[in-house]
């Protein structure tokens, strides 16, 4: 099983949905984490697009990463540009991957228009997250 952590800034929507999905659908291939740069809490509209989909990540915490956590893993994801720049060197032999998404927490308009921009994070990321997933079992025979 592959520990993968997915990195954002604050840890509460993007990231959260992240691991949420590959906990949802990793199929045993997949031991997933999320972390931020700062953590800011899981947003609320987060949890509700999951849930949406049927995923529940109420549940999850949100908290910041340190090089150690890093060291752990087999798989570093960065969903944004500033995980990215801020993110230490990643340790050796460490894959790391650069999904950039568009922050939907600071979407200014009507809840509808908002809530469309929650979703359009999801599905982004759920779609990432169903293509690694597919790329790790082509790799592992499964």
């Amino acid at each position: 099983m592959i520990k993968a952590i997915f990195l954002c800034t604050g840890n509460s929507c993007r990231s959260q949905m992240a691991e949420g999905f590959a906990r949802a659908i990793g199929d045993g291939l997949i031991d997933p984490y999320s972390a931020g740069l700062i953590a800011a809490g899981v947003h609320p509209r987060a949890i509700a697009v999951m849930k949406e989909v049927g995923i529940d990540i109420s549940g999850q915490q949100s908290k910041e990463f340190d090089e150690d956590m890093l060291a752990s893993m087999d798989l570093i994801v960065t969903l944004c540009e500033n995980a990215a720049a801020s993110c230490p060197r990643t340790p050796s032999g460490v894959p790391r991957l650069h999904w950039p998404v568009k922050d939907p927490v600071g979407t200014v308009g009507t809840e509808e228009e908002i809530m469309k921009e929650f979703r359009r994070a999801r599905d982004e990321i759920g779609e990432k997250i169903k293509r690694l997933i597919e790329s790790l079992r082509a790799g592992s025979g499964r």
